[in-house]
């Protein structure tokens, strides 16, 4: 399983950190060991002061496949889900200035919150999907997929020119404005419209 993720994908995301538009999909990935395992909390790590929380729609492969043409898109998936991105703001600030990749604020162990999934047919239009975050009962992060710079379908259509997609593999296709550092012993939890996706505690 590999875990593909969409950078600046919410015009609103994009304006809150100040960086440039792109011009098409940034991609970074992040290794199976950055997976957080189900029913842990997550442990701010020790080389960051300023971890954030990002919370993601994601998707889940559920067949191989190589060029995919965005008409043909829907036929690679069958779940939606919500995740979070976790990023080590202050290193990867630091890398930037450098110029260099961003694996070390982004892919870190536990850096990827992967909630649980929904099927497909629970949603009347995917390019449609309402979500959020809450940190400690109060709502910090909320989007929908009609929002994204680029729709799920474009988004395999692209990554899938560079990669071959494998059953199981995961997108997370970006995160909305909102983004804030997480704190020891707060409480983050995900919706997709009303159904709780994940709930992590933070150490």
């Amino acid at each position: 399983m590999k875990i593909i993720c969409i950078g600046r994908n919410y015009a609103d995301h994009i304006s809150e950190l100040k960086s440039a538009t792109p011009t098409e999909p940034v991609i970074f990935m992040k290794p199976d060991t950055a997976v957080l395992l189900k029913k842990q909390p997550f442990f701010i790590p020790d080389f960051s002061n300023d971890v954030h929380h990002e919370v993601e729609l994601l998707v889940r492969i559920n067949k191989i496949g190589k060029h995919i043409d965005a008409k043909f898109a829907h036929k690679y998936y069958d779940e939606i889900g919500l995740g979070i991105d976790f990023t080590a703001r202050d290193v990867q600030a630091n890398l930037k200035e450098k110029g260099l990749p961003w694996e070390k604020a982004k892919s870190f162990d536990g850096a990827a919150v992967v909630g649980n999934f929904l099927p497909k047919e629970t949603f009347q239009d995917i390019d449609n999907i309402n979500f959020r975050l809450e940190r400690n009962g109060k709502i910090v992060q909320s989007g929908s997929s009609k929002l994204m710079m680029w729709k799920i379908d474009a988004l395999i259509e692209y990554i899938s020119k560079y990669f071959t997609l494998k059953i199981g593999d995961i997108i997370f296709t970006g995160t909305p404005a909102g983004v804030g550092r997480v704190a020891a012993e707060d409480q983050l939890k995900g919706f997709i419209e009303e159904t709780e996706m994940f709930s992590i505690k933070v150490k």
